[in-house]
């Protein structure tokens, strides 16, 4: 999933749980208070979920692994070219 997609995703989830707030709390609760607090629990549920969508990488994407220290950069990519090597067999 790209970087622009899964910032789409996350405004998305994240409007939503905010309209879930201001729906309950402004019109639904003049008809019914627990269902005015289940859509509070639903949307108390949505930023989590959010944020996993959010800072999940993609296949292709390395930029997790860079630490900054050139000496450990080097071990990881040669850890990986090894992986790499062992796939192709």
């Amino acid at each position: 999933m790209s970087t622009r997609r899964r910032r789409r995703w996350y405004y998305a989830m994240m409007g939503s749980c905010v309209l879930l707030f201001v729906l309950a709390w402004s019109l639904v609760r003049l008809w019914s208070v627990p269902v005015a607090v289940g859509m509070c629990v639903v949307a108390m549920v949505i930023p989590p979920i959010a944020a996993v969508v959010a800072n999940r990488r993609g296949p292709d994407e390395r930029w997790w692994d860079e630490t900054g220290d050139p000496t450990s950069d080097e071990w990881w990519r040669e850890l990986d070219r090894r992986d790499d090597h062992r796939d192709q067999r």
